[in-house]
């Protein structure tokens, strides 16, 4: 018997909310940046369901506040989303509810990714309240078993270039695999510094436009990667006239992140995809979700998930997400601890093991 889809089998559940509140997150990365999140908290019937805003620029997340918080302890007064969220609902009525709310009501987001990004947080929030209000969790309510979740460490490689935070991190978890970000001062020294063979994806940062990770297409260096690094996964080339031969009898190799946030995104890709990064915040809505991984499913294209340098409930729920839908992929989910500037002397080791016993959107 086959099992219903994400949205399907959330959407007709009962949902309540009495009251929203807001919490801002902040710390430094290992990518050198401090990031700032808002954990959305939805509160009814004596429960409590959370969702992580993932917005990139601190400002989008300070407008929520009076006065700016950055203990993750203390609710700061400001923003007061609760008129608008606040009513008996199912989770589908809620979601169409949003289309109609403007989530960012002191101005709009820096950049047009806020949109889904802040939507997906409340969608989150609503989705782990409605299950925990029904007392179940996201793999029962599926009747799907949930698994151990495989991860990889994803890192850049600084500048200069240098395998030591690779290296650093390979000795402490062994056997895990990496996600990198090849950019075109990385020379075959370095290449030859790292654990190839356990690299499973290589981000090209293709598509990206206006960031401080731009990398501008270039055969000659979408060549050299191809060839350095024969097994991994090739993630958000640029195919362009001057690059699509590159991957000619490689389209197996490549898989697709940044543009990827419904259906229609996936179609209109160079090719069908044989591989996909699903990042849940960049689709927003738990029903775009939802009907892209059923794409998916019915094309055998193979998933893992992603990471948005979260640093609170978001990234437990990705690893909730994995656990039933891509356990075994090359996941961007490592704990939050890899992000750290400097490599702890301990990590945790790969896979992820489930808790005993979750409720909600819990891992």
């Amino acid at each position: 018997m086959s099992t219903p889809t994400l949205f399907r089998a959330i959407a007709d559940l009962p949902l309540t909310i009495e009251s929203v509140a807001l919490r801002r997150r902040a710390r430094d990365t290992s990518s050198g940046f401090e990031r700032v999140s808002t954990t959305v908290r939805l509160r009814g019937d004596g429960e409590l369901g959370r969702g992580e805003d993932v917005t990139y620029d601190a400002l989008d997340h300070d407008a929520l506040f009076a006065t700016p918080e950055r203990d993750p302890r203390t609710t700061a007064d400001g923003v007061d989303f609760a008129d608008a969220f606040a009513g008996e609902w199912t989770f589908r009525e809620f979601s169409r509810r949003l289309d109609d709310v403007d989530l960012f009501p002191m101005g709009a987001p820096e950049r047009k990714t806020g949109h889904a990004y802040r939507r997906w947080a409340v969608e989150s929030a609503a989705m782990d309240l409605a299950l925990r209000q029904s007392d179940t969790d996201l793999a029962s309510i599926l009747g799907r078993e949930r698994e151990p979740v495989t991860f990889a460490a994803s890192t850049r490689l600084g500048d200069p270039p240098s395998a030591d935070r690779v290296t650093a991190i390979a000795d402490r978890v062994p056997g895990i695999g990496f996600k990198l970000d090849p950019t075109d001062d990385w020379t075959d020294e370095v290449v030859s510094a790292l654990p190839t063979e356990q690299v499973r994806v290589l981000d090209l940062k293709g598509l990206y436009e206006g960031t401080d990770v731009d990398q501008e297409p270039d055969a000659t260096f979408y060549e050299w990667v191809l060839e350095s690094f024969p097994n991994a996964v090739i993630e958000d080339p640029a195919i362009t006239d001057e690059t699509r031969h590159v991957f000619e009898g490689q389209e197996h190799r490549v898989s697709w992140d940044y543009p990827i946030t419904d259906i229609e995104s996936v179609e209109a890709l160079p090719w069908e995809p044989a591989w996909l990064n699903i990042k849940p915040s960049r689709f927003g809505t738990l029903e775009a979700l939802s009907d892209t991984l059923e794409w998916a499913r019915e094309r055998d294209v193979r998933l893992y998930g992603g990471g948005q340098f979260e640093l609170g409930v978001g990234r437990d729920q990705l690893h909730a997400l994995a656990s039933v839908c891509y356990p075994d992929g090359p996941n961007d989910v490592a704990p939050r601890a890899f992000n750290d500037p400097e490599v702890p002397d301990r990590l945790p080791a790969t896979p992820l093991a489930p808790s005993a016993a979750p409720r909600g959107f819990e891992f």
